[in-house]
């Protein structure tokens, strides 16, 4: 066990980190993720208070959809990734990261007093449910055994609200942090152990920690907060252009618009990549080096992937340095080790969308 965020969380269970990364990949997993924080936002200006925090176009969500966004501040920097979903029961759902818990409600709850104050409507409740990520190709398989729902017509970042074995009120939402198909289950705390023990009787089901959930989501190229963004990283920067809706990309109406969006058809000086090697493990703050051996860059997040035996990582490097296919290097313990600019995800996804 390990203090996470303030959260004595698992690093492993009985299986060991490779063993739970591959089952996983083959099977599925059950990782207890209930450290999230989980907020509902509620009134009719919900969608106006969300869009003020965020880059993405939260208005343009069909009912019980979803999406990845950004908190952003005014220099541009990312003040943390999040889940956005815009319920049919008529308030926003939204699912941020535990160790930005204290800044990311300091955020919002300044924001709705501010928007109160000029009369808008808007509050927020903090939702005590517990979480839980069942993910890998066996998942869904699994779960639609205990719900009266086809989990079928639930695509990626679409959520239900539906009876879990024969446990009510569970918010089932098709995401993860995997990269492969799964779904996050927001199931009343006092139900949760129960749940997890229902879950655990199918056999392809296995506890699994924080291990094999950072190597995981390395391999399918998803950033961690804290280490492949930060406030100092822009979306441009960290090539998560994507999660800026195209409206408000011309009504730059978000924090840090003024210094985003004219990075996108203009020049940022750094660029997060993925990176393969072999040789000596890949891990942060190691230096990137171009091939005479001058510094362009750092390693944010890095480890040997089990899927494809060689070392994965991403980092930052030198606009220049960026093109797929770029030969560089990473200095491991005072020796340079050769490695390659490479398309992420490193390991294909798998995420369920609609034929």
């Amino acid at each position: 066990m390990v203090n996470f965020a303030g959260w004595s969380m698992p690093v492993q269970y009985a299986l060991s980190h490779l063993e739970s990364h591959l089952h996983t990949r083959r099977h599925c997993s059950l990782f207890d993720v209930s450290h999230m924080l989980q907020t509902k936002v509620f009134g009719r200006d919900r969608v106006k208070f969300m869009e003020s925090l965020v880059v993405g176009d939260i208005a343009e969500l069909k009912p019980d959809q979803g999406t990845l966004s950004l908190f952003t501040n005014e220099e541009g920097g990312i003040l943390d990734d999040l889940i956005v979903t815009s319920t049919s029961e008529q308030h926003l759902y939204v699912v941020t990261n535990a160790g930005c818990r204290d800044k990311d409600w300091a955020l919002m709850q300044g924001r709705a007093e501010e928007l109160r104050a000029a009369g808008g409507d808007v509050h927020l409740e903090v939702s005590e449910n517990a979480l839980l990520a069942l993910q890998g190709p066996s998942a869904v398989q699994v779960l639609q055994t205990g719900v009266s729902d086809d989990l079928a017509k639930v695509p990626f970042m679409s959520s239900a609200v539906m009876d879990v074995f024969g446990v009510p009120g569970c918010r089932v939402t098709r995401c993860g942090y995997t990269g492969e198909d799964g779904v996050e289950i927001s199931v009343p705390v006092g139900r949760a152990v129960e749940l997890v023990e229902l879950l655990l009787r199918d056999p392809q089901v296995q506890l699994a920690g924080l291990a094999a959930r950072d190597s995981l989501r390395l391999e399918a190229g998803l950033c961690l907060y804290g280490n492949d963004i930060d406030e100092t990283t822009t979306p441009v920067e960290a090539a998560l252009v994507w999660t800026l809706g195209k409206r408000r990309r011309v009504t730059m109406d978000f924090p840090g618009a003024m210094v985003i969006v004219p990075q996108i058809k203009g020049k940022v000086k750094r660029k997060r990549v993925g990176l393969i090697s072999t040789g000596p493990p890949i891990r942060p703050h190691m230096p990137i080096l171009s091939p005479e051996g001058r510094p362009v860059g750092e390693v944010t997040s890095g480890c040997p992937s089990p899927c494809l035996k060689k070392n994965v990582a991403m980092g930052y490097v030198e606009s220049e340095q960026s093109r797929l296919g770029t030969v560089l290097a990473v200095e491991v313990r005072k020796k340079s080790c050769p490695a390659l600019v490479t398309r992420m995800p490193f390991v294909p996804t798998h995420y369920h969308t609609l034929k």
